[in-house]
């Protein structure tokens, strides 16, 4: 039950994340796959074959692959929101340093990840 509310969660706030730079798409969706493995069947299911998501999560399941244009796009929200917070926003210090962490993370975190499908060479 707990991985069924933590993969709903998780893509609730990676689906927002789309609509809202300062939120993550990527990083939510892969917890949601991961939440959804443990907890439903038919949910990993849907997710892996979701039109959006489905075919950058089967490379991220597959391969721990995470796209080239999805890590860009993280890139410029995440450095986008993080000037915002940093320069032009109004939240306190406190607020504005775990914003700025978790964003610092996730960007690491995206960013360390392979972006192609390694070539696998078959012996004859």
């Amino acid at each position: 039950m707990a991985y069924l509310a933590l993969g709903y969660t998780s893509f609730v706030l990676g689906f927002i994340g789309i609509f809202l730079p300062i939120l993550p798409t990527t990083p939510f969706m892969i917890v949601a796959l991961w939440a959804f493995s443990k907890g439903s069947v038919k949910m990993h299911q849907w997710l892996l074959n979701h039109q959006r998501f489905g075919s950058s999560l089967q490379q991220w399941e597959a391969h721990k692959v995470i796209p080239i244009k999805a890590k860009v796009t993280a890139a410029v929200f995440i450095t986008g929101s993080a000037i915002y917070i940093g320069f032009f926003s109004s939240v306190s210090g406190l607020i504005a340093s775990i914003a700025l962490t978790t964003m610092l993370g996730a960007i690491t975190y995206v960013l360390t990840r392979r972006s192609t499908v390694p070539n696998v060479v078959a012996d004859d």
